[in-house]
């Protein structure tokens, strides 16, 4: 590392932590400007911007890692660009040439390498990209300026104790609606689960489960993360719906789960009333990459998955497989790893 920083890495939880630089750039009079690394980590907008009033704003979560030859890489990035460009068309913010985000992306990992954590400490550096509508604005229609911005922040595990099973409940509460912005990673679904998350922690619980908005019969999505189970035949099953975000991990462990374990993949629709189908079950996403399922309480019913305390083998077997391609023990599929050189 080209610098020393006094972080004890096996204590990081997921918190934030200022880094020396971060990413900016503009968009005025229909294009973007070249960007450029800057120190300050405040943003100073227009009272009027359409992020702060109509929530047009999206972002972005992916991670760096060191190998153990003390290279750095990313995990495919070339999916986040695609994804928070289909969330700026969602809500009518100008696209990022993918060239330029994953240029942006390398330029500020390599600016601040010596917050990428040593490997084996099993921290990351989370990278968080976002694209804001500012400027003079007052009526609702899209922004006349916009920033792009990326930030760095070294992180630890997103729940504490590792790979350990935890316990969810379903919500009477909706993510998202049915033909809305639940495919998007867009701030307002987000906002709209702190009060669901809130009412499950407050009961001893992880996170809460939303159900589809339209029957309230069938899992989408878990917390911040999609939802994965393992059948008794061996299937590796998610759900189907277009009100989920489509989540790199998770189509990523699909490959993982048909390319390297030879199991059955299928994405479909999960009746909450039909877990007995599964004999593991996780959340996935950038963050926590699997956190396995314990349990889920269903109204009345709890229903306990492969054990409340010891994670699924097979639970076990993608959660490493995953991990060891993204720090590099493993070879990846073509294209999914990125140096930053």
């Amino acid at each position: 590392m080209s610098k020393k920083v006094d972080i004890e890495w096996s204590k990081l939880g997921f918190s934030y932590m200022k880094t020396d630089y971060r990413y900016l750039s503009k968009w005025k009079d229909g294009q973007w400007d070249d960007g450029a690394l800057v120190e300050d980590n405040d943003l100073s907008i227009s009272e009027a911007s359409t992020a702060l009033h109509y929530g047009q704003q999206c972002f972005e979560g992916m991670k760096a890692y060191r190998r153990k030859d003390g290279k750095i890489q990313l995990f495919r990035p070339d999916q986040n660009a695609k994804r928070i460009n289909k969330s700026c068309e969602r809500i009518l913010m100008p696209q990022i040439p993918e060239e330029k985000f994953i240029d942006a992306v390398k330029q500020v990992v390599k600016a601040n390498e010596h917050f990428v954590p040593p490997y084996g400490s099993g921290a990351t550096l989370y990278l968080r990209p976002f694209v804001i509508g500012v400027g003079h604005n007052l009526g609702v229609r899209p922004a006349p300026e916009y920033i792009f911005s990326i930030f760095a922040v070294p992180v630890g595990p997103y729940f504490k104790g590792g790979l350990k099973p935890v316990n969810f409940m379903t919500s009477p509460y909706d993510r998202a609606a049915t033909y809305g912005t639940g495919a998007a990673k867009v701030g307002g679904n987000y906002a709209g689960s702190l009060y669901p998350n809130k009412i499950a922690k407050d009961k001893g619980f992880a996170d809460a489960i939303y159900l589809d908005p339209a029957t309230h019969t069938k899992i989408e999505e878990v917390g911040a993360a999609n939802f994965f189970g393992i059948t008794h035949d061996d299937k590796f099953i998610t759900p189907d719906s277009p009100s989920i975000l489509p989540s790199i991990t998770k189509y990523s462990l699909l490959h993982v789960a048909k390319e390297y374990l030879n199991l059955e993949v299928e994405e479909r629709d999960v009746l909450v009333d039909n877990l007995d189908e599964f004999k593991e079950a996780g959340a996935c996403g950038t963050a926590a990459v699997i956190t396995p399922i314990g349990g889920i309480q269903h109204k009345d019913d709890f229903h306990v998955f492969h054990s409340e305390t010891e994670v699924g083998p097979i639970t076990r077997k993608l959660y490493d497989t995953l991990y060891n391609i993204q720090f590099g023990d493993d070879e990846a599929p073509e294209g999914w790893i990125v140096e930053v050189d």
